[in-house]
């Protein structure tokens, strides 16, 4: 099913339909401020393995977290650097993607990340009202691997059809560049991905910031 957000109404039973979904264990198709995501609740294995095995990807590319708050994070860690504090004030919600360690004691798989996960808090609204009311959730971007990014949740409907319960149309990714990716779980943050957030403003907050040559 597809629900045009861009209408009030419509908009309301989208959300309601995408946390009913994702509460079952199905996967849902939203905008985030990068491009669509495919996603899943990040807490139910069998519904992570539905978005690998849609995506036609395995288990050595683990799949990232969305959270609605910056709290959220608290409760999945280890423990927090400094330095990911500092990015995440600075640049959530946003297009900055941070691997951190997570808890041990979280009881979900995210595929072989050997106890690391990247987290990210998106900047849209209608990711965030779906966040704020399904906890963390395993979002990849919305396409078939190999095939281009969806920029509209009807591309991403093309790709995968019956095998997502709710799709969310916002309208075409303004801005359709995949977040940065930064490793904060060594000594030095490390920037693993070049993307939505240049390199120059996360070095106003982390100077030190590791770049692979």
């Amino acid at each position: 099913m597809l629900y045009d957000c861009s209408k009030l109404e419509e908009r309301e039973r989208g959300i309601t339909a995408a946390v009913e979904a994702v509460q079952r264990g199905d996967l849902i198709v939203m905008p985030t401020d990068t491009v669509y995501g495919i996603g899943a609740d990040a807490f139910k294995s069998w519904a992570i393995t539905a978005l690998q095995n849609a995506k036609g990807r395995d288990r050595t590319q683990p799949v990232p977290v969305l959270v609605g708050s910056r709290q959220t994070v608290d409760g999945l860690v280890y423990g927090l650097p400094a330095v990911a504090r500092d990015l995440m004030e600075a640049f959530w919600p946003g297009g900055l993607t941070i691997i951190v360690e997570h808890a041990a004691s979280l009881q979900w798989d995210l595929g072989e990340s050997g106890g690391t996960v990247g987290v990210r808090m998106p900047l849209h609204p209608v990711a965030l009202e779906v966040l704020r009311q399904t906890g963390p959730m395993g979002v990849s971007s919305a396409n078939k691997h190999g095939q281009p990014p969806a920029l509209t949740a009807d591309q991403a409907r093309e790709q995968f059809g019956y095998g997502v319960s709710v799709y969310l149309e916002a309208g075409e990714t303004p801005d359709p560049v995949a977040s940065t990716i930064i490793d904060v779980t060594q000594t030095r943050p490390k920037l693993v991905r070049a993307g939505a957030i240049p390199l120059e403003k996360l070095r106003e907050v982390a100077p030190d910031i590791e770049v692979p040559e």
